[in-house]
């Protein structure tokens, strides 16, 4: 969301590289006050009451591998790390952007790309680790070798576009979708931006499993062993 004030505003052009980093270090920082709770756990079976960070944590986790198990089958766990990591992160500096005074990351193209890119080079290293590299480039060929200088310029394209239009539709949506809200809470300071708060927070959640959703796929079309 863009305003006229942000507490980071002095960062000037640096400023979503430095939303960015805050975000990171709440998430270490609550990562690590959850590990500490996790290993002071005497009975680990039973549940908390009420909604702990233990429970928080473990239903993000729960959560997320019946997602990579649903989308990657066998063997999911090991994409599990990388696919929470997305989710969780994305989801916050989305919400971020619902807090006065603040310009969430994904509100930037810059920022998104770079998840893209690092949703690319993911995949890509799971396909050659999975397949072994010259295995895995071979698919780029397709299964006729008389059109495969095609089928190579098709898959480069396609591949290529991959982390472009994960950035544009993160991006895109969310800087929408804050704009809105700005917009409204300017006209209107009671009532009316409640249920475009409410609205924001659903979409923030829908693009942060958008984007985790597609990134399972395109691990799982990478490390798939019927191309």
């Amino acid at each position: 969301m863009e305003h006229g004030f942000t507490w980071l505003s002095g960062f000037g052009w640096r400023e979503p590289i430095a939303t960015a980093v805050l975000v990171s270090v709440a998430l270490v920082a609550f990562a690590a006050l959850l590990r500490r709770r996790t290993l002071a756990v005497v009975d680990a079976i039973n549940p908390e009451n009420g909604m702990t960070i233990r429970n928080v944590g473990e239903i993000a986790v729960e959560g997320l591998s019946g997602l990579a198990e649903g989308v990657l089958g066998h063997g999911h766990e090991r994409y599990v790390p990388l696919l929470a990591t997305l989710f969780v992160y994305i989801l916050v500096s989305n919400l971020l952007g619902l807090v006065p005074g603040f310009s969430p990351p994904s509100g930037h193209f810059q920022m998104t790309f770079g998840l893209g890119i690092v949703t690319f080079l993911a995949y890509n290293a799971y396909g050659m680790k999975e397949h072994g590299v010259w295995k895995y480039l071979q698919h780029f060929l397709g299964p006729v070798l008389f059109i495969a200088p095609l089928m190579l310029i098709i898959e480069l394209f396609s591949h290529s576009f991959r982390p472009i239009s994960l950035g544009i539709r993160l991006f895109a949506n969310m800087d929408a979708d804050h704009k809105v809200i700005a917009l409204f809470t300017d006209l209107t300071h009671f009532g009316i931006p409640v249920a475009f708060y409410i609205l924001g927070t659903f979409v923030s959640v829908v693009q942060a499993f958008v984007f985790t959703i597609l990134t399972a796929i395109y691990i799982s079309l990478a490390v798939a062993h019927d191309h």
